[in-house]
């Protein structure tokens, strides 16, 4: 079973220059999976949320692009909350952890690479099919 212990907090790294800083992302070497989707949420009025849902089989890692918010991990057992506010700082999510991106600030850009195309059937959207989904 996977546990809010099982994310992890990656620093990616940076290409510094005078002009602007870069950061490099290849699948399997900076994110631990190979990367099949990217998108990212934007406009998002300051101090809400989004997410609330897990996967089945789908691996995420969430990057605030620009501005900050918080990620709430949730087991079923234990939740924890992380903040993500620099743009070389990613956060993986493996499969069957239930993720909320709450807080966010005016402005923020949360991207978000995936393991997997887009399928509505890997997706668990009601907490309570979620808790029992994951404890049967």
């Amino acid at each position: 079973m996977t546990t809010t212990y099982d994310c992890s907090i990656f620093e990616l790294p940076q290409i510094k220059s005078r002009a602007g800083n870069i950061t490099p992302v290849h699948n399997n070497l900076e994110i631990p999976f190979e990367i099949k989707r990217i998108f990212y949420l934007y406009d998002i009025p300051g101090g809400e949320s989004r997410g609330a849902h897990s996967h089945k089989e789908c691996h995420q890692f969430l990057i605030a692009a620009s501005g900050s918010f918080e990620v709430l991990l949730d087991d079923g057992r234990t939740k924890r909350l992380i903040q993500l506010n620099r743009p070389y700082i990613g956060l993986h999510i493996p499969p069957g952890i239930w993720a909320s991106e709450v807080n966010f600030s005016s402005g923020s850009i949360c991207l978000v690479l995936a393991s997997h195309t887009f399928n509505e059937e890997d997706y668990i959207r009601d907490y309570v099919e979620y808790i029992k989904y994951t404890y049967g």
